[in-house]
């Protein structure tokens, strides 16, 4: 699905240590679940913290188009909602509903970005059972491939003369065109990809030793 001339950029991690991971997973969380249980008037702290992440997110090679395109289609069907159910009055509090999930959001998008998953794996191990670690370090790592395949599959049906540009998707007539043109495609390479790692992970015989070991540092 990857278009002629398009090279993946080279990923680094600024966390390959255990401790440093373990530290970093559990400041993932805290500011995941901060997200919903503070009061709206300590929101900003929490918007500043998570402003650091994208920050330095950012500068690891993360892609924020993803965040966006996700905040955006949420805020605009959700204060569509809140306008037809509740009226004017009440549409701050989905815009803020709206910006609790993308600040709930953007940790795990940072962790994916920040901690090699071999690391975040190793770290899960500890405290659940080696296939469920397995599972969601597979899950964190896989988070940047699927946003770069986004963007691929979106870039080349847009080419194809596809209405699914920003513009476009205003009108809800084009949201089926994008389903069809971007998150079946999107769906098709995600069930590959996931048959591949089970079929690498069956091959290396992955679940019959008690204690397996993690990619060096």
């Amino acid at each position: 699905m990857r278009a002629p001339g398009v090279r993946r950029a080279k990923r680094h991690f600024a966390v390959n240590d255990t401790r440093w991971c373990a530290l970093a997973i559990l400041l993932a969380l805290g500011l995941s679940s901060c997200a919903f249980l503070l009061p709206q008037s300590w929101l900003h702290y929490l918007g500043l913290a998570n402003l650091l992440l994208l920050i330095q997110g950012r500068y690891l090679g993360g892609r924020l188009r993803g965040l966006l395109v996700i905040f955006t289609s949420q805020l605009a069907i959700t204060s569509l909602l809140y306008l037809l159910l509740h009226g004017l009055e009440r549409l701050p509090e989905g815009i803020i509903a709206v910006c609790r999930i993308l600040m709930a959001m953007i940790p795990g998008w940072w962790l994916s970005v920040a901690c090699s998953p071999q690391r975040i794996g190793e770290v899960l191990s500890f405290c659940l059972p080696h296939k469920w670690a397995f599972v969601l370090a597979a899950c964190f790592g896989i988070l940047p491939y699927l946003g770069q395949e986004t963007r691929e599959i979106y870039q080349m049906q847009v080419m194809r003369g596809a209405n699914i540009r920003l513009k476009s998707l205003w009108r809800p007539k084009h949201w089926r065109e994008l389903i069809y043109c971007v998150l079946y495609p999107l769906l098709i390479q995600l069930l590959k990809l996931s048959k591949q790692m089970a079929t690498a992970a069956r091959l290396r015989q992955f679940g019959r030793h008690p204690k397996p070991t993690h990619w060096p540092y």
